[in-house]
């Protein structure tokens, strides 16, 4: 864990904040099945914890017009479009075509006005269309939520704030297997990449409150 020391140290460096802007659009990274099905390899207890927090986002920013994108993991038998990385994680090579560990959670099942992308690695930036989605809808703030807070999550906070957008990452709608992980990420978003709110500032902002 972090110490307090290195708290106050950060506190004192890493001072800026992003902030919302005026046109959001929220992000759902890679809830799937995997982490979510009990006794899978890539379950997760934290992240079905955090499904259910992350729908009244989904349904506010609906309701605002503003585009909700999902992503999902999927490969082919192969695996060769996942390089080093799926050999370094080799059960992702499970995430194929028709496997029920690569659907989206029901829960959180896309709206038709949804857009899902598919991609292979860490970032929902990398490979995809995202950002040019994103600029071409006009969006400057980029609410983050999904799995894992410590690969996914923070890989697209790094590359959502180098393609220029306000990163917002509402805790509750973001996890990891470990607590220690998850804050210790949330600790560097918060401290280089984005802002580090609840999930109800979230939902206020986009409720326009």
């Amino acid at each position: 864990m972090v110490s307090e020391a290195l708290k106050q140290n950060y506190r004192q460096v890493f001072t800026g904040s992003v902030g919302f802007g005026a046109r959001p659009a929220v992000l759902v990274v890679d809830f799937i099945r995997a982490y979510t099905t009990p006794g899978a390899p890539l379950y997760a207890e934290a992240v079905v914890q955090a499904v259910p927090r992350t729908r009244p986002l989904l349904e506010a920013a609906r309701a605002r017009g503003a585009p909700v994108i999902f992503t999902r993991v999927q490969y082919s038998a192969h695996g060769a479009e996942g390089g080093v990385f799926v050999r370094k994680v080799p059960v992702l090579r499970t995430l194929v075509a028709g496997a029920r560990s690569a659907e989206i959670v029901p829960e959180l099942q896309p709206d038709p006005r949804d857009t899902v992308l598919v991609k292979q690695y860490a970032s929902a930036f990398f490979g995809t269309p995202l950002a040019a989605l994103l600029t071409s809808a006009g969006v400057d703030t980029l609410i983050l939520t999904g799995c894992t807070t410590s690969g996914c999550i923070r890989a697209s906070a790094v590359d959502g704030v180098q393609h220029g957008f306000r990163v917002i990452v509402p805790r509750e709608c973001v996890a990891d297997r470990a607590p220690e992980p998850h804050e210790a990420n949330l600790f560097d978003i918060q401290s280089k990449y984005g802002d580090v709110v609840t999930a109800d500032e979230a939902l206020a902002y986009l409720k326009g409150a």
